[in-house]
């Protein structure tokens, strides 16, 4: 079998990082065509003569990489303002993207699958790639069944910038879709009390000293129940992401959430 032929946009963020080394610990697997950054005149002396000492290309053009004709994967780890775009622009140019990067809206996500579906090439959308935080977000859509009263608490660090993450709006929109009952919890549109997503409150903290962090809350006559999951290290984000770009490349439509491959 062929390798699958990878590019990593945002290569020098945090996750990008990680990325690009993980791939480069996988060549039976994959060939890491190219680094993407945002603007080459940003990136400093010591980042160029890393990707030129490991032999992969750092470029700041996107679009020639995907009308190249040499890519089968765009991993996207870049932030909210450029996530669509990226994601489109690849779906366009039939390259398959696996997308990290969280803040996209339902309308965006609808367009992505609709040109997934038109273009029948694989899209990956996945609010978080730890594998703990997938079975967090199953566990919780399977408490809801049995009890209606649920908040969740999520905690990143103090860049992050979306709020709430991808992760507590993707667990929202689950556990909404699993409850037998409309949520009980006694919500206000008092800023405290959170905000709502598919009628759950979510209340996000942005800390020094977080990586991801999240609680899901549920409280019954004389019982709670918390489900928990906590990043440590983003390393935990790399067995999701490989396993994502291996199952794309026999996708012909947009999956949103990893937990739907597993």
């Amino acid at each position: 079998m062929s390798k699958a032929r990878v590019i990593v946009v945002g290569a020098l963020g945090k996750m990008g990082k990680n990325a690009v080394e993980t791939f480069l610990l996988n060549k039976d697997k994959f060939e890491l065509q190219a680094a993407v950054v945002r603007n080459m005149g940003n990136v400093s002396h010591e980042n160029k003569m890393f990707f030129q000492d490991i032999g992969i290309k750092l470029t700041d053009n996107l679009e020639a990489e995907l009308q190249s004709g040499t890519v089968d994967i765009l991993v996207e780890l870049t932030t909210p303002d450029s996530v669509f775009v990226n994601s489109k622009l690849a779906l366009k140019n039939g390259v398959r993207p696996v997308i990290g990067a969280t803040g996209l809206t339902d309308a965006d996500i609808e367009e992505l699958s609709k040109l997934s579906k038109k273009n029948s090439i694989g899209c990956i959308l996945a609010p978080n790639f730890s594998i703990g935080a997938i079975l967090m977000m199953k566990f919780s859509a399977e408490a809801a069944k049995y009890m209606d009263r649920y908040e969740i608490i999520e905690k990143h660090h103090e860049q992050k910038l979306d709020a709430p993450s991808g992760t507590a709006i993707k667990t929202a929109k689950l556990i909404a879709k699993y409850a037998k009952t409309a949520n009980q919890s006694s919500h206000t549109e008092h800023p405290s009390r959170g905000q709502l997503h598919y009628g759950v409150p979510i209340h996000s903290l942005r800390l020094q000293g977080f990586v991801a962090s999240q609680e899901v809350l549920f409280g019954g006559q004389g019982q709670t129940l918390t489900i928990k999951h906590d990043t440590i290290d983003r390393s935990s984000f790399m067995p999701g992401i490989m396993f994502a770009c291996e199952k794309i490349m026999s996708l012909n439509t947009l999956v949103y959430g990893l937990e739907n491959l597993l």
